[in-house]
């Protein structure tokens, strides 16, 4: 929490909040990264342009916020195929639930979407629960 800045977080929050309503008003769509992912690479789906480089753009943005913003390196604490099993649950969950944090939180909660409310709780509960018995029941720290 020592780099948390409420300013860093609000431009952020809106930045991504502009590029979910962008995306809503310009192609009628709703800014699921996981379902992104998915239909661009269906080689039957004739709609992958969008979704190319709308992923596209959030790599760039990554990679042009890395060249020029002061960041400390990232280091893992925890085996390789501990974090692709992860990776692994994570994706299976998103499919599991129709959607992501992106998809359900930020785009279903803001078109007041019963289904994405379910969703949100769902997964909230889920990562509290993980938290919680990962490092209090098992001793794990971060």
């Amino acid at each position: 929490m020592e780099n948390f800045t409420p300013y860093s977080a609000f431009f952020g929050g809106s930045l991504i909040g502009l590029s979910a309503a962008l995306l809503m008003y310009f192609n009628g769509r709703v800014a699921g990264i996981s379902g992104m992912i998915a239909g661009a690479f269906d080689v039957k789906n004739s709609e992958n342009h969008w979704r190319l480089f709308f992923l596209g753009g959030l790599i760039l943005a990554a990679v042009i916020f890395n060249l020029f913003a002061p960041h400390a390196p990232v280091t893992y604490s925890r085996s390789t195929l501990l974090l692709i099993i992860s990776g692994v649950l994570v994706g299976y969950g998103t499919r599991l639930g129709n959607g992501c944090t992106s998809g359900h939180a930020v785009c279903g909660l803001a078109r007041l979407s019963k289904r994405s409310a379910a969703a949100t709780a769902t997964f909230m509960a889920v990562a509290a629960l993980t938290v919680y018995v990962t490092r209090h029941l098992l001793g794990v720290s971060a």
